[in-house]
């Protein structure tokens, strides 16, 4: 049997931000995953100038090959009425795809990697946790996300008690007829918000590829919401006519709304795995890899695994995200009946829908960049 210092099931964004950053120092450490690399992954992709800061990525360096669409506006709307259209005046964000930036990251980690693998068995064993029977170390870190086995281990795990947003969505490239008739342009992400704000959809062209999808914590007929905003799309010109293919599925966790532990004795969860998605937006990728500096921060320094050292993590991930069980931030939560009428008046403005909407809740710029475990 194989010993490291650490295993970390989950070779995503999480996963090879935390190997990288605690291989460096001189850990030994397994990456599992169940997927070959690099593997399609549903995800609207696009990453801020802070997630790059904080994975040191120069944008010039990865663009080279690869797509990094620059975004300087959002065009913003709810559904049934018109959008607003705001112009930053600069790059405020890029669009990837995760086919390429995952993969980009896992190959900056020289650690030992086991891909096309998934994890069968976790057990206990004189304070280690043996994986599959083949591979043990004192310390597992789930990074597998919504369903990730690691986080099975915890609490409750994954399972109906927990309220997810379901998400559906499909990645092409156009053909160049495809790519003529959409009127969505690179620059521009559209976010358009179901009128019972129990979530949005999103229309997001990134060089010759369009990503289109729509996710909603009330899943019940997704897929019926799904349709008609697609159909809607098609008919104002936003979106060719023939998609190709199905729309694949997912499920994450709000911030707010999650109740995942995030450690126990020798285990701790990073990523989409614990519920970090930022309440307001759905988007993970940032609170991702922030979860893995903060955790390889505190691993590094841990007197041992145990769960009162490893504690000091989920008190990082307060301190940053803010406490699950604090009130949400007054200026937004309004009565129900209050909410619909004001919101739909809210997506009018230039004003909202550029402070609040985009830079607030989807680039959160107010938020400082986390350096990278130095």
């Amino acid at each position: 049997m194989d010993y490291y210092d650490a295993i970390i099931v989950g070779a995503g964004p999480a996963g090879s931000t935390l190997a990288r950053a605690i291989e460096g120092a001189g850990k030994q450490v397994l990456i599992i995953d169940k997927a070959e690399f690099p593997r399609d992954k549903t995800c609207a992709g696009w990453v801020t100038p802070a997630v790059l800061a904080s994975l040191d990525i120069d944008a010039n360096e990865y663009g080279n090959g690869r797509t990094l669409q620059p975004i300087r506006r959002f065009r913003i709307g709810m559904m049934g009425q018109d959008a607003v259209e705001n112009d930053h005046g600069e790059v405020v964000s890029y669009g990837i795809r995760r086919c390429e930036f995952d993969d980009y990251l896992l190959g900056r980690v020289s650690c030992t990697k086991q891909l096309g693998t998934p994890v069968k068995s976790i057990t206990r064993d004189n304070g280690n946790w043996v994986i599959n029977e083949q591979w043990q170390a004192p310390l597992l870190v789930g990074a597998g996300g919504h369903f990730c086995p690691v986080a099975r281990q915890l609490g409750n795990g994954p399972g109906k008690h927990e309220t997810v947003v379901a998400a559906k969505e499909v990645e092409f490239e156009m053909t160049p007829e495809q790519a003529h008739s959409c009127e969505a342009r690179g620059d521009t992400p559209e976010l358009w918000f179901c009128r019972d704000l129990k979530g949005y959809a999103w229309v997001f062209r990134k060089g010759s590829y369009l990503n289109i999808g729509l996710g909603r914590e009330d899943n019940h007929r997704l897929t019926d919401h799904l349709e008609a905003f697609v159909e809607d799309m098609k008919q104002a010109g936003r979106i060719p006519a023939d998609l190709p293919g199905r729309f694949k599925g997912h499920a994450y966790l709000l911030y707010a709304h999650a109740n995942r532990p995030l450690v126990d004795d020798g285990v701790l969860l990073i990523g989409d795995a614990a519920g970090l998605a930022y309440t307001q937006s759905g988007e993970g990728i940032r609170p991702a890899i922030e979860s893995a500096l903060m955790a390889a921060d505190v691993i590094l320094h841990a007197p041992d695994f145990s769960a009162a050292a490893l504690q000091r993590y989920g008190e990082r991930i307060a301190e940053r995200f803010g406490n699950r069980a604090s009130e949400p931030a007054a200026g937004w939560e309004l009565p129900e009946w209050l909410k619909q009428p004001l919101a739909s008046t809210l997506m009018r403005s230039h004003w909202f829908t550029r402070k609040v909407v985009t830079e607030k809740w989807f680039l959160h710029q107010d938020v400082p960049t986390l350096k990278a475990v130095g």
